[in-house]
């Protein structure tokens, strides 16, 4: 059924636990994600049948398949674990896609493991389905993720405050390679493992990296452009723990994540970050941060003295503000309808930004509506402010600076609205769509908002995908539902 094809059970023995996920009492297909299995290369249909879904569930472990807990430590909020691991993860293997692209397939929500820490090793049926929608949504958006093959009810519940219905999602990643996996071993004085994960992480992921100070820049790179890519939809992780950080580049994870309304730099949607530590402004200095983690834990491998590693190391992310801008003011440029960077771009982006924050205007609508206002009908664009004086005293800079761009208004605006979302998943849809799921074994509103959220840069037919909450949600927060 999945021809495996397996890395990571070939590295040593202290890099995971083999064990089997632990069956359920009566699996059953929420959703299946076709497109997911035909890029695969898996059938589809046979996922669908009673033997898929039994091995969709960590009831049946498939031929080829060698299942393991990854073990790895992490930063949480700023305080070290030593040792983290899977706690609730079951790694089946990895697959190989027709276009050559080797793939995880992890079972979450699968059982306990040895780093569960008393936990219950299960996951419940809403933080599934948000997984599902949201990383599904980040990847019609462009932006590198983790996805979902599967999603099945147990047919047990879980405890979480109250009993909930348990499921089993099916992960699809790059890997499952951590900032947290190498500072496993470091904070272990384990040289030897670090060296064998830097090499293992070279061949699956930078190819043309030579050594462990060439991978770091490539992660320092990847991971620069990923969270500029968060900033440009209004992104929000909320946890972004070294042990949430891939080294990959792609987004993992999907706890206390949100999206954004109404722009606000300091916008916090997580129940557990009390000080704001993983606010939208601050997500660029957290990836900054982690990304030292993983310096420090590379540091015996850049060089043998002490001081010169750390000198190496600090030479590598100091280009993390460059790559970071590069991408950031570009992807805004793209956004503003601005095709040739010019001096004065960044402070004609920021005032925007700044206008935004001073008028309470929704972040996705506004920037979806500058395509209209660039053609002559600033009408929409004028509705989402409150507040419109910054706003009027941005508009002719940008018609002026938009007057020196050399593509023809036509290209221009199919351009805008490729860069500038109509869709995301909108925070009360959301709740909407997981509480009819839950409480009412209702799948119909996710499905619609999964379809709507598949083509974030179509207008929907429903306006109700394409508007904030008409209460404004005031309060709203997400929880990591372990």
């Amino acid at each position: 059924m999945i021809p495996f094809q397996n890395s990571y059970a070939r590295l040593p023995e202290r890099f995971y636990a083999r064990l089997p996920p632990t069956p359920v009492a009566a699996p059953r297909l929420l959703q299946l994600n076709l497109a997911l299995a035909t890029e695969l290369g898996l059938d589809a249909a046979a996922l669908a049948t009673e033997a898929g879904v039994q091995v969709l569930a960590g009831n049946l472990v498939p031929p080829g398949a060698e299942p393991l807990a990854q073990a790895y430590a992490g930063h949480q909020f700023g305080h070290f674990n030593p040792q983290l691991g899977d706690g609730r993860a079951i790694l089946l293997g990895e697959v190989v896609t027709p276009g050559g692209h080797r793939r995880d397939l992890q079972l979450k929500g699968s059982g306990p493991t040895p780093w569960s820490r008393g936990g219950d090793g299960r996951a419940a049926v809403g933080p599934v389905l948000r997984e599902y929608l949201v990383s599904e949504a980040m990847h019609a958006l462009g932006i590198p993720t983790t996805r979902a093959l599967a999603a099945v009810a147990t047919g047990e519940e879980v405890f979480r405050e109250i009993p909930v219905p348990g499921a089993v999602l099916t992960r699809v990643a790059a890997s499952h390679l951590r900032v947290g996996t190498f500072q496993y071993f470091a904070a272990r004085g384990d040289t030897e493992a670090v060296r064998t994960l830097v090499d293992h992480a070279i061949a699956r992921h930078y190819p043309a990296a030579r050594d462990a100070r060439d991978l770091l820049e490539q992660v320092m790179v990847r991971q620069a452009g990923l969270v500029a890519q968060w900033m440009l939809v209004g992104f929000i992780h909320g946890v972004m723990n070294t042990d949430n950080c891939a080294i990959s580049g792609e987004t993992i994870d999907y706890g206390p994540c949100a999206f954004m309304d109404a722009y606000d730099p300091n916008t916090v949607f997580s129940s557990i970050d009390h000080a704001g530590r993983y606010r939208y402004g601050q997500q660029p200095r957290i990836v900054h941060w982690n990304l030292a983690r993983l310096a420090e834990a590379l540091l015996p491998l850049l060089a043998e003295d002490t001081d010169q590693a750390v000198a190496i190391a600090q030479q590598v992310l100091a280009g993390f503000g460059d790559s970071f801008q590069a991408a950031w003011l570009g992807g805004l440029g793209r956004k503003l309808g601005l095709a040739e960077p010019r001096e004065g771009d960044e402070a004609l982006a920021q005032d925007l930004l700044a206008a935004m924050a001073a008028g309470g205007a929704d972040f996705t609508l506004a920037f979806r509506t500058l395509a209209a206002a660039a053609d002559g009908d600033p009408a929409p664009l004028r509705d989402q402010f409150l507040d419109r004086a910054a706003l009027e005293e941005w508009l002719p800079r940008w018609h002026a600076r938009l007057a020196a761009e050399p593509m023809p208004p036509a290209a221009r605006r199919a351009a805008m609205l490729a860069a500038n979302p109509a869709v995301i998943p909108r925070n009360h849809l959301v709740e909407q769509a997981l509480e009819a799921a839950v409480a009412g074994d209702d799948l119909a509103p996710f499905e619609a908002l999964l379809a709507a959220v598949r083509r974030p840069f179509e207008t929907p037919a429903d306006p109700r995908y394409g508007a904030p909450d008409p209460d404004g949600n005031p309060g709203f927060q997400t929880f990591c539902g372990t």
